[in-house]
């Protein structure tokens, strides 16, 4: 698993959402202009995002993004997942038993006991406890 420019983007404009929890939504200029991610890049993370529940938007005067939830109830699971999909380590190489080679994927039952182990931390993880841990 190797986590993309965009999903370190998200978690880190989702950090500041966390980190600056408030009433008024924030901007994506201002979150943008905190966190150093580019704008336009920044909007169509968030824009994705908040279709999946994890932020909140709204349009026009006032408008902005903020969490849907309390940073205490998000997973850092939720936000890999939400931004590159399912966490997965391996893929066995099915299409060589289709040429009639004999035999079975030997590291499947290894990369899935690893994946089951980082999705646990991930989903034991919460924005709240990053926050707590950067302080």
């Amino acid at each position: 698993m190797q986590m993309t420019k965009g999903v370190e983007y998200g978690i880190e404009g989702i950090l500041y959402l966390a980190r600056h929890e408030r009433d008024e939504p924030a901007l994506i200029r201002e979150i943008s202009r905190a966190t150093a991610i580019p704008e336009t890049f920044l909007s169509k993370i968030f824009q994705r995002r908040a279709t999946k529940g994890l932020l909140r938007s709204r349009r026009g005067f006032r408008g902005g993004f903020r969490l849907a939830r309390p940073a205490g109830r998000i997973t850092l699971r939720e936000i890999v997942e939400a931004l590159q999909g399912p966490i997965e380590f391996h893929r066995c190489l099915d299409h060589l038993r289709a040429r009639g080679r004999k035999g079975r994927c030997h590291l499947k039952r290894v990369f899935e006991k690893a994946q089951r182990r980082v999705a646990s931390v991930l989903e034991k993880t919460t924005l709240e406890d990053i926050l707590q841990a950067t302080l």
